[in-house]
């Protein structure tokens, strides 16, 4: 019977889709080669998985409006990552562990086993003494519809001590004959990762607190990640998540080794993922080329502008996007950089190209759309006398988005308290800066969004702005000395969505 009533609430959720799908179609902000709901809200990115030789996006999803409420899974399918099938909704709120107005099916993952998806999930429910979360299990053997299963829920409760209300995102995978999984947890304020394992799926035990926070990591860390990753020297493993209660960070990753006979991880390199406003709970997965893929929710909980409302696409129905997928890799000095996949080549349209140009002062960088477009840049270190530079994005004759290359103190600096008269705030990051003669520079700009690497992709920023049609002017400006551009190259990227 359960299952019944998914089925009828995915109907109904369907049929308040397919009632508004048209209108929000035609919203002005709405992303043109970024992943995004066809209504509604959108934020984790969750189940993220190569099946049966396609890419599968599931995420939170209320398709009822456009702002957070009682969460479903979304659910997507793609040959190349870009081009996006919208699927029936895989699953929705119906039982008592997890139908509730603040509650619903939160964030998990997806694992194959035996030619069968299982999603492991959190469940969000008050039963009258507050809410409580636990873990729970659905499966589906053609990829698109899914039952809950029976004995739900599969982690009915943390240990004894931690709160019931921050118990969530299990993230899970397979070693060995065994599968693991490590879910978020809270106790006395400060963040725990736990870690589980079972030998079906069904059934699991707590092992370990896999590694924890004693303040400098926040109070919970929310979607935690963990996978191993190669380079010249070997294998290392990868933890990340998104801390709550800790200034500046949306994402870290740490990096280190894992004793699976005790079911710790130890780790002595930390890192930023991005440091942009709207870089959030970030899954990765691999595909069938071995690539560790990693796509996250562009926007941000505690970086949201709550005092005004719930932003400009909110009032055209719909609200969230992700950043593009990046592909994760080990360099030798077991650090992490996050390249965007290969695949985006394949929309580049209307190449403009220049070379050794020499800024003074202002310089116009050329587009054929200067909305939507990638830019790839090179600076000469060598050649050049300035200090400091500004990249000018998204302008007109008030507005502007201004990343600032601060070559002297070392550090990037992206503001956009002047970008659209909604959004605000600087973010800023170190430059790492290893080539004393050359800096790269890429950028992909999109209807409402920023994402700009640099340092080898391994200092990168990524923004929402939500700017006018109007704002199609980008620039390179310097205040004293010469730039020197070795390489200035645009694209105009083609619509997806």
């Amino acid at each position: 019977m359960s299952n019944e009533l998914m089925k009828k609430n995915i109907d109904c959720a369907q049929a308040e889709i397919d009632k508004k799908r048209e209108e929000v179609s035609q919203g002005v902000m709405r992303q043109k080669y970024h992943f995004m709901p066809e209504v509604g809200w959108l934020n984790d990115p969750n189940g993220l998985i190569f099946f049966k030789g396609r890419y599968h996006f599931f995420y939170q999803y209320n398709p009822y409006d456009s702002y957070w409420g009682k969460m479903h899974w979304g659910h997507a399918v793609s040959d190349d990552l870009l081009h996006w099938e919208y699927l029936p909704i895989a699953l929705a709120p119906s039982e008592p562990y997890d139908d509730h107005p603040e509650g619903g099916c939160f964030s998990g993952s997806a694992i194959e086993h035996e030619g069968r998806l299982y999603l492991l999930y959190t469940s969000g429910t008050d039963y009258g003494e507050g809410h409580i979360q636990n873990q729970c299990m659905a499966y589906s053997d053609d990829g698109i519809t899914f039952y809950k299963y029976k004995n739900n829920p599969v982690i009915p409760s943390p240990p004894e001590g931690y709160d019931v209300e921050n118990f969530r995102d299990p993230k899970v995978w397979k070693h060995g004959d065994d599968f693991y999984l490590v879910c978020s947890a809270k106790k006395d304020n400060l963040a725990k990762a736990l870690l589980y394992r079972s030998d079906n799926l069904k059934d699991w035990k707590f092992v370990n607190i896999f590694a924890e926070s004693r303040g400098e990591f926040g109070y919970m860390w929310e979607c935690p990640d963990f996978y191993p990753l190669k380079n010249a020297n070997g294998e290392k493993y990868v933890l990340t998540f998104s801390p709550m209660g800790v200034k500046e960070r949306t994402t870290i990753y740490l990096i280190g080794d894992m004793n699976y006979e005790t079911g710790k991880f130890t780790y002595n390199t930390i890192g930023n993922i991005d440091w942009g406003f709207d870089y959030y709970a970030p899954q990765s997965f691999v595909d069938a080329k071995g690539r560790r893929i990693i796509v996250a929710w562009a926007n941000g909980w505690e970086w949201m502008p709550w005092w005004k409302d719930w932003g400009p696409t909110f009032k055209e129905g719909w609200c969230g996007s992700f950043n593009l997928p990046r592909e994760v890799i080990l360099t030798d000095d077991n650090t992490l950089k996050f390249t965007p996949v290969k695949e985006l080549e394949s929309i580049r349209e209307s190449e403009i190209k220049l070379s050794e140009i020499t800024i003074d002062e202002k310089k116009l960088i050329p587009t054929f759309d200067g909305n939507v477009f990638e830019l790839m840049l090179t600076v000469d270190l060598a050649k050049s006398s300035s200090e400091s530079f500004d990249l000018n994005l998204r302008c007109n004759d008030e507005l502007s988005t201004i990343a600032t290359f601060d070559l002297k103190r070392q550090m990037l600096y992206v503001s956009r308290n002047d970008s659209d008269n909604w959004s605000c705030g600087t973010t800023m990051s170190p430059l790492i800066l290893k080539d004393k003669n050359l800096l790269k520079i890429h950028v992909f700009v999109d209807q409402s969004s920023i994402e700009l690497f640099t340092d080898d992709y391994q200092t990168n920023h990524s923004l929402n702005v939500f700017a006018g049609d109007d704002q199609n002017q980008n620039y390179l400006s310097v205040g004293e000395g010469k730039l020197v551009i070795k390489e200035l190259i645009t694209w105009k990227l083609e619509k997806t969505l």
